[in-house]
């Protein structure tokens, strides 16, 4: 049967559907969730779409409309190649259902493709809401003919397919280096993490390259950049001579390389398809084990360990959970080696700025790496369908749940402590200074501690088929990250405000006193959800 793929797809989108279960559950707790999580989604893709056509406003304004096609696949890629990369382990390799899905009758390559589509159509609102966004801003500006809006629409789809494909084969790559080892989820870890930092540091990467051009506006230096991405990277060149140029050779490109790659990539991919899963699913013994003492540890240190088992065991939720904190940590050493005042002088761009006023942000700085993400917020979720196993255990909730919080302040005090040090050394802060900005980290990764638990426990999803539906799209976490973002992102900016104003170990001291009034209070209310059925 030659639609068998597409068979297999359909059964995975339904066994997902969220409008399935809105459709069928009887369970008004999970109505209500999914509920909650639409209309979430709804504004941010509201949001992203604003900030799309108000982009695309910018270069209207100065004559530049010409550079929005090309800027759209620039960022449409961008972000495909960076999420493919984040999920690639989850969809691709060593996914829960693999057992299931190996047994039925279909090839090796065709599950691999299956599950690339079905990542694909999951992401896809993402990238046509830019995509759309985008075309109205040009329609507005460019008033092309009629016949390129179905053109652009079309090729909107094709856009996320080929930096897709290339974040897949790269996953690929790196799960293909790390089954070659006994420990491999730690080196499939590793050079996950290697490529994700490369990614960060692009940005300056880029602004290295660019930095000696003689180019005054900020506009046409931003024109310039892309139309030489778009000279090397050529699926964006592609899409705009389709769109401004009416090329129907950009079109036949675009779309027949997509499909090539896509029948390449998995007939590569689906010959080692099964041996890579078998060797990331399995774990080798020690040759040298020796039968040693035990040692007595409490219930709490006992979760807190397990815990610790889960996060390295798993690529996801160890990338995405662990990330800040490995960031925080390069920031610390970097801001020691190159000094406070340089790495100051780059973020800002020269700008004649004195380093003193930000001292007191110090704090708020490593905050926004070390508390991008809790693991409180998604371990209650992590349990899964084993969550009855955890239930019928002679513990109380409340003892779970402190076992989990302890294990993050094990992961994001030391790194906010070490770093702070850090940077303190090197920004001259006085050593009373430094102790208060050290409470205050320590106040601030309680709260973050606490407050991710009260999401991950008030919006618990022990349903999931897949751990990125709880780690990265979960509603706990996107509930935890984007409040504390912005809200991070404002006090960084009201602590140099106040700093200008108020001696800075008065305002350490208020703050201390505010985050750790906030970490009780989100404690407490763990504790009172622990009372509660789930």
């Amino acid at each position: 049967m030659r639609n068998r793929p597409l068979i297999l797809l359909r059964a995975l989108l339904l066994s997902t559907s969220q409008g399935n279960i809105l459709k069928h559950s009887t369970d008004k707790k999970k109505k209500k969730r999914i509920v909650g999580g639409i209309v979430g989604a709804v504004v941010l893709y509201i949001l992203l779409m604003a900030y799309s056509i108000l982009m695309c406003i910018g270069y209207g304004q100065v004559g530049l409309i010409d550079a929005a096609p090309v800027m759209c696949a620039l960022i449409i890629s961008m972000l495909a190649f960076i999420f493919t990369v984040l999920k690639t382990n989850g969809y691709l390799f060593n996914f829960k259902e693999y057992d299931m899905l190996m047994s039925l009758p279909f090839e090796a390559s065709t599950v691999a493709a299956c599950k690339f589509l079905y990542m694909y159509i999951k992401s896809l609102p993402w990238y046509l809401s830019i995509s759309v966004s985008m075309m109205i801003g040009y329609g507005v500006y460019a008033k092309p003919a009629f016949y390129v809006y179905p053109i652009w629409i079309i090729l909107g789809f094709f856009l996320p397919v080929i930096p897709m494909l290339a974040a897949a084969f790269l996953g690929f790559l790196i799960a293909r280096i790390g089954a070659g080892f006994r420990k491999t989820n730690i080196v499939q870890t590793v050079l996950t993490m290697i490529f994700i930092i490369f990614c960060f540091s692009l940005r300056f990467i880029i602004e290295g390259i660019f930095k000696d051009d003689k180019v005054t506006e900020t506009l046409e230096m931003t024109s310039q950049i892309t139309d030489n991405a778009a000279g090397v990277y050529l699926p964006a060149r592609w899409f705009s001579d389709a769109v401004t140029g009416n090329s129907v050779l950009g079109i036949l490109l675009l779309a027949g390389v997509s499909a090539a790659l896509f029948a390449a990539v998995f007939a590569l991919v689906g010959r080692s398809y099964r041996n890579i899963n078998s060797a990331l699913r399995s774990h080798a013994a020690a040759r040298n084990f020796r039968m040693t003492g035990q040692k007595k540890h409490s219930v709490v240190q006992a979760i807190a360990f397990k815990e610790f088992r889960r996060l390295t065991g798993s690529t996801v939720y160890i990338t995405n959970a662990a990330i800040g904190e490995v960031l925080a940590l390069l920031l610390g050493i970097v801001t020691l080696i190159f000094g406070f005042d340089t790495i100051v002088s780059v973020v800002t761009q020269g700008a004649p700025i004195d380093t003193a006023i930000l001292r007191p942000a110090i704090p708020f700085t490593l905050y926004f790496f070390v508390g991008m993400m809790s693991t409180t917020a998604c371990s209650p979720s992590l349990e899964g369908k084993n969550y009855w196993i955890v239930q019928s255990l002679p513990i109380e909730k409340k003892t779970l749940y402190q076992g989990k919080m302890l294990f993050n302040l094990y992961l994001t005090i030391p790194v906010m402590a070490f770093s702070t040090l850090c940077m303190c050394v090197s920004a001259g802060v006085p050593v009373l200074d430094t102790i208060l900005y050290l409470l205050l980290g320590a106040a601030l990764c309680a709260f973050s501690t606490a407050w991710g638990c009260v999401c991950g426990v008030k919006h618990m999803r022990l349903d999931w088929e897949n751990e990125i539906e709880v780690v990265k799209q979960g509603s706990a976490v996107a509930i935890y990250l984007l409040p504390n973002m912005f809200v991070v992102m404002g006090l960084v900016v009201l602590v140099v405000f106040l700093g200008m104003r108020m001696d800075h170990r008065l305002l350490a001291l208020i703050l201390i006193l505010i985050a750790s009034l906030l970490a009780a209070l989100s404690y407490l209310r763990v504790l009172s959800l622990s009372r509660r059925r789930f």
